[in-house]
């Protein structure tokens, strides 16, 4: 399945996007497959049913209401979020809703609308079934859709909706650079002579042309920037039960009365006010960018803007790069595991966009394809086993603050991985001569010493050139890890750095 960059980087609305994009999106969909099957006129009812997930958390993440916009044929990408409140209040008050904009029916909204949060699909717990009725209360057509993250919807089959249909299309698309992993990626780097971006932006042409793609990640960054500056302009509460209060403009009133030569970490201050800002823009249900999900929208935006004021060079060549090496990440991780809150926690939501921006910040930074990679598996690996439990089912509470602390941790991932210059150039002396001792001392956390044993019985065993025997292997590790150690200790602490490699 071939997916894009800008499948990854949607513009949408908040709170979420597998709560509030996705069944937006589900709903749309079911009323193209009316339209086109000439159902429209005959539709007198609809009934929807939100399972799982959307169940339990559906009305804090506003998932009816994102439904209901989607009957209407609205989508997220170009909904008046302005507007929303008196189209949803017409609709509740008149109990009428016009199906695709075109065809009007009757419509109670708590009759209508389910929460059964009991009810797991076998696929994905984000399912949700929908049936349009005739007059006569007929079952004109019934889908199941599931929400699997960022954004990204699946209609189950007619014949068995616990079966997910791949669209024809997904399979028909042939990219120059087809990668699975990230091992991949780099050697394509190292083959052809390019940049992780470059390989990214020959892959985007199979859609678009230069001007398009360049045209596409200015919009996808305009769109961050302008709920940045939104979010650093407005106080008041968050939508809620619990009143909780926006932060972002009051952090920036206090940050620009600081002086970064009177305290240089205030630039991390900065950074959490990014995040923030991002982050209550998408908890009141404003427009932003799944990155790779609406909970996770402020990591990345926060990490550009970082770069933007506080990296010198920073253009806009640097941000579309940026942007270009942060989606080859979300690709890996969508491809591979998963970026659903709901399926596998936070780590697949905040976690996932951590690794994103620390690999598209090493990226701007300068940084080679080991060290984006590195940046990449440092940023997602302190985020392994984070779980997705937002109090009362808003994206609120731990979700604005998680954001926030993601973004230093991305940027803290990026100069490790930047520092760790000399480290990198070592490797390629690994792949010659002891490359497999030290992955050996790595992956069991054994003593180097047993490492070199290893490689003595294949020296022994004509495995190995006589130059490259245990002797000179001790010896490149040595230079590896500039200290003097003795056998009996271990690699893995010097050379964490490197291990995703």
């Amino acid at each position: 399945m071939a997916i894009s960059v800008f499948d990854i980087f949607r513009v949408g609305i908040g709170p979420s996007s597998s709560h509030t994009v996705g069944p937006m999106r589900a709903a749309a969909l079911f009323i193209r497959m009316l339209s086109h099957r000439e159902m429209l006129p005959r539709v007198a009812r609809i009934t929807v049913d939100l399972m799982g997930s959307l169940g339990a958390t559906g009305k804090g993440h506003s998932t009816d209401t994102a439904f209901v916009l989607g009957l209407m044929g609205l989508e997220p990408e170009t909904l008046d979020v302005d507007a929303e409140p008196a189209i949803l209040a017409d609709i509740r008050d008149n109990r009428r809703l016009k199906l695709g904009g075109e065809s009007e029916i009757g419509f109670e909204w708590d009759r209508d609308i389910t929460f059964s949060p009991e009810k797991i699909a076998r696929f994905h717990t984000n399912a949700i079934d929908v049936a349009a009725l005739d007059a006569e209360g007929h079952t004109l057509l019934a889908r199941r859709f599931y929400s699997v993250g960022g954004g990204f919807v699946v209609a189950g089959s007619e014949e068995n909706p616990d079966i997910p249909e791949v669209p024809a299309a997904f399979n028909q698309v042939v990219l120059p650079y087809r990668y699975k992993h990230m091992v991949e990626l780099i050697a394509f780097c190292g083959r052809d002579g390019k940049t992780i971006p470059e390989i990214v932006r020959e892959n985007e042409r199979v859609w678009r042309t230069d001007e398009e793609i360049d045209r596409e990640l200015d919009h996808i960054w305009s769109v961050m920037k302008e709920a940045m500056d939104r979010g650093l302009r407005t106080e008041g509460m968050l939508p809620g039960a619990y009143k909780v209060a926006r932060r972002a403009a009051g952090m920036k009133r206090r940050l620009e009365k600081i002086s970064l030569t009177d305290d240089p970490l205030a630039v991390l201050d900065w950074v959490c006010s990014f995040a923030f800002a991002l982050g209550e823009e998408n908890a009141t249900g404003g427009r932003i960018v799944t990155a790779p999900t609406n909970g996770a929208a402020g990591v990345i935006p926060a990490v550009i803007e970082f770069y933007r004021q506080f990296v010198s060079g920073a253009d806009q060549k640097g941000i579309r790069d940026f942007l270009l090496t942060a989606g080859a990440i979300g690709i890996l991780f969508k491809t591979n595991a998963s970026i659903s809150g709901a399926e596998v926690g936070c780590q697949g939501e905040v976690g996932v966009a951590c690794s994103m921006a620390a690999g598209g910040l090493a990226a701007v930074m300068g940084g080679n394809a080991y060290q984006i990679e590195n940046a990449a598996e440092i940023g997602i690996e302190h985020h392994l086993g984070l779980t997705c439990d937002p109090v009362a089912g808003q994206v609120q509470i731990p979700c604005i603050e998680r954001n926030a602390m993601a973004a230093t941790q991305a940027i803290a991932a990026a100069r490790l991985s930047m520092a760790a210059v000399t480290i990198f150039r070592s490797m390629r002396r690994f792949r010659r001569c002891s490359k497999r001792a030290v992955i050996c001392a790595i992956n069991i956390r054994k003593p180097v010493r047993e490492a070199l044993r290893s490689a003595s019985l294949s020296a022994d065993r004509g495995k190995l050139p006589p130059e490259k025997s245990p002797d000179a292997i001790q010896k490149s590790i040595r230079r590896f890890l500039f200290i003097g150690f003795q056998s009996d200790q271990t690699a893995i602490g010097a050379l964490m750095a490197g291990h995703g490699l």
